[in-house]
């Protein structure tokens, strides 16, 4: 078995054994150590012996003991083992026998649940989820947001602290709480997409190892609730929109905006996977905002050409988003839509109800979305303004030099030069 296939597996299985043991131990910043330390010596292990038969239960074992081994070895844990011993059977402080099979999908979906309890900070929520349930270390995390691996490593370390001084039970929670724990895991999935999809800075477009990670938990918990229609919109939504990657790029690395993209660069088996997603969805569940959004995408993705897009349709999905998830980003997009079937003076009046809310003034894509609207309606000085500021105001390097050409090609057909 070659080491990539088991790095793979590997991922796969790590929530499954930390959800195991701290549903069994508590004391998450402990597990997880104890589980790391058994990926590791799987890692070296398996690539040269084989397989185990059961290789979740060979790493819940191998962690069990590593994990009792820690508490044997400092009189303060051995205190606390004590205090869970009063507390519990002694059954459950014991690995399971080699042939039992923990149930994962349980324990993963409670992993998820924990890692973004509302305790936390979105920022918190993200890196803790990338790290327990993702398996990715503290550095690949900490490249792919472009911070310091220690300012990494101090996040993750916070949230295992605070996720601990909550006292917060490793169980699922009540129905009445679901839905709002579910939409966290859902919002720090998406969260980790866009970011991987459209980075918010840096030299590149597109951070890979995020949004492939994003899909495959996405994947993961689609698996653990086949019935939620949300998730199954999430996902869709995802594989619409990554679809794109490979035309979202030119030669040099230059942004290609949706309309100008060939369309035969596009992933046909991730587009036809997410219409399917999302229309089987819609046939069973209430719309939500994330079904919405890949109604949308679908639309796009469903066009040969961008001339070719049903924009009234779009618009029309766009009135239910706001209904079911108002908020200025929405209201951002369609404003487009609205311009490409009723003009863009009447898009821009859309965009002009964004001008007074803290969310999105001086926010770079207003900026932008109203510089394209503009050079739609003729109006290139006032255009070429808005793409110079829109410019200003992102930190990610492909959009500011998309921005810059924009305004520089402004420039050219009236005669001025850029600013």
């Amino acid at each position: 078995m070659t080491a990539t296939v088991v790095e793979d597996l590997l991922r796969t299985l790590a929530p499954q054994v930390l959800g195991v043991l701290v549903r069994r131990h508590g004391q998450f910043y402990a597990c997880e150590d104890a589980v790391q330390e058994a990926l590791l010596a799987a890692a070296v292990q398996w690539p040269e012996q084989g397989l185990p038969d059961r290789p979740r239960s060979w790493l819940v074992t191998v962690a069990t003991r590593r994990l009792t081994d820690e508490w044997r070895s400092e009189h303060a844990r051995r205190e606390r083992e004590v205090a869970v011993a009063v507390r519990q059977p002694a059954y459950a402080t014991v690995a399971p026998p080699a042939d039992e099979d923990p149930p994962s999908g349980d324990d993963t979906l409670r992993l998820l649940l924990l890692c973004c309890h509302p305790a936390l900070p979105v920022s918190g929520q993200v890196a803790l989820t990338l790290r327990a349930v993702g398996g990715l270390s503290t550095a690949e995390i900490a490249r792919a947001y472009l911070v310091p691996e220690a300012t990494m490593s101090q996040r993750i370390r916070r949230a295992k602290q605070r996720i601990e001084a909550s006292g917060v039970r490793f169980t699922l929670p009540s129905p009445a709480d679901r839905d709002e724990r579910l939409a966290a895991v859902l919002r720090v999935l998406y969260l980790v997409f866009n970011e991987g999809y459209t980075a918010s800075s840096g030299e590149a477009l597109h951070r890979a190892e995020l949004t492939g990670e994003a899909i495959r938990l996405t994947r993961e918990l689609r698996r653990l609730l086949p019935d939620d229609g949300e998730v199954a919109g999430l996902l869709a939504l995802m594989l619409l929109t990554d679809a794109h990657r490979a035309a979202r790029t030119g030669p040099d690395g230059e942004l290609v905006p949706l309309a100008e993209q060939d369309r035969s660069r596009w992933d046909r088996d991730a587009v036809a996977e997410g219409v399917a997603l999302v229309t089987e969805a819609l046939t069973w569940s209430a719309p939500g905002p994330y079904q919405v959004q890949a109604a949308i995408a679908a639309v796009h993705a469903e066009a040969p050409a961008a001339e070719d897009t049903d924009w009234r349709q779009i618009v029309a999905l766009y009135r239910v988003l706001t209904r079911v998830a108002p908020n200025p980003m929405v209201t951002l997009n369609q404003a487009v839509a609205v311009a490409m079937v009723d003009g863009p003076r009447a898009g821009l009046s859309l965009l002009a109800t964004l001008d007074a809310d803290d969310r999105t003034a001086g926010h770079h894509r207003l900026a932008a979305v109203r510089a394209h609207l503009l050079d739609m309606a003729g109006d290139r000085t006032e255009a070429r303004a808005a793409y110079l500021a829109a410019a200003r105001a992102t930190t990610s390097l492909p959009e500011r030099r998309y921005l810059e050409v924009r305004a520089a090609r402004l420039a050219g057909d009236s005669g001025d030069r850029p600013g």
